[in-house]
C-alpha cells in the first residue's frame, strides 16, 4: 500500500505543476474550474493505469516507444502556446467571450478543450503503470482509485497555493505557466530517454 502511495504522489506531481501554475496565472480563478480540473486530472490518473492494466504485455512495446513523446508534444505545444500569449500585449481575451467558460488560451484550465489535453498529456506515464501493474500482478481498482484520489487532493493543493502567491507574479505568470509545461514536457522526455 505504501508503495502505491508513493507511485500515486509521483504521478501527480506534473498534475500538481499545472494546477499551481493554473492557480498562480489566472486572476480570479473561480472554484467551479479548479474543482473541475482536479477531478479530471484525478480522474484520467485513474482510468489510465485501469486502460494500461487490461491491454497488459500485448500493446506493451508499442505504448513504451511512443508515450514519451506524445507527452512531450502535446505539453511543449500548449505551453509554447502559453508563451506566445504572454509575451504579446494584444492577447486579452475576456471569460464570457467563450461560450466553453474558458478564456481560449492555451494551457488555461478554464477551456475544455485545453483542460482535457492537459489531463491526457499529464496521464500517460499512468497507463504505463497499469501496464507494469498487470506484468507483476497487482490489483487494479484499488490502487487506481488511490492514484485517482491523490492526484485529486493534490491538485486542489495546487490550486489553493497557486491563488495565494498568485498576486507577486503578476504579468509574469503566463510565461511561467508556459515555462512550467514545456519543463515537464522535457522532464517526461528526458526520463523515458535516459533512463
Amino acid at each position: 500500500m505504501f508503495s502505491i502511495v508513493l507511485i500515486a504522489l509521483s504521478l501527480s506531481m506534473d498534475a500538481f505543476a499545472i494546477s499551481l501554475s493554473a492557480g498562480v496565472s489566472i486572476k480570479g480563478l473561480r472554484r467551479f474550474y479548479m474543482v473541475r480540473a482536479a477531478f479530471l486530472f484525478g480522474f484520467f490518473q485513474f482510468i489510465m493505469p485501469v486502460l494500461g492494466w487490461y491491454l497488459g504485455k500485448t500493446v506493451r512495446v508499442y505504448i513504451e516507444t511512443y508515450d514519451h513523446w506524445i507527452a512531450f508534444g502535446l505539453l511543449a505545444f500548449i505551453g509554447g502556446k502559453m508563451l506566445t500569449e504572454g509575451f504579446d500585449p494584444k492577447k486579452q481575451i475576456r471569460e464570457e467571450d467563450n461560450p466553453l467558460g474558458g478564456t481560449g488560451q492555451a494551457g488555461d484550465i478554464r477551456g475544455i478543450g485545453s483542460l482535457l489535453t492537459l489531463s491526457l498529456a499529464t496521464s500517460i506515464d499512468a497507463l504505463a503503470v497499469g501496464i507494469s501493474f498487470n506484468i507483476l500482478g497487482q490489483g487494479i481498482w484499488s490502487s487506481a482509485a488511490l492514484i485517482g484520489g491523490i492526484t485529486l487532493l493534490v491538485c486542489l493543493i495546487g490550486f489553493g497555493f497557486g491563488k495565494r502567491i498568485g498576486w507577486f507574479l503578476g504579468k509574469w505568470a503566463e510565461r511561467a505557466g508556459g515555462f512550467v509545461l514545456i519543463a515537464i514536457g522535457f522532464k517526461i522526455l528526458l526520463e523515458h530517454l535516459v533512463g
